[in-house]
């Protein structure tokens, strides 16, 4: 991984949708909707108090982890979508 996030970002590999239901119907790409969840592959050292003091990340490496639908900035390195996000739009930790 060549991207190393600053401050509070932290970089997700979007976890893609399904190709096919339950019942065996398969999707088409127009039909699928954009991925809200997926693995945290680098995280930054955290935001920074008015003194200087670092707030530690609640996310860490590996995380699997559920976001806003429209958040972030999309990202395309060596043939993979990346995802680099604030902390705050993360929306829950997936244990």
């Amino acid at each position: 991984m060549n991207l190393k996030p600053l401050g509070d970002r932290i970089v997700v590999e979007p976890t893609e949708q399904e190709e096919q239901t339950s019942l065996g119907i398969f999707l088409p790409e127009t039909a699928k909707e954009k991925p809200q969840q997926g693995k945290v592959i680098a995280a930054g050292p955290g935001a920074r108090k008015e003194n200087g003091e670092r707030i530690e990340m609640d996310v860490k490496i590996g995380d699997k982890v559920l976001y806003a639908r429209y958040a972030g900035t999309s990202v395309k390195l060596n043939g993979k979508e990346y995802l680099i996000l604030k902390e705050s739009d993360v929306l829950a930790i997936v244990e």
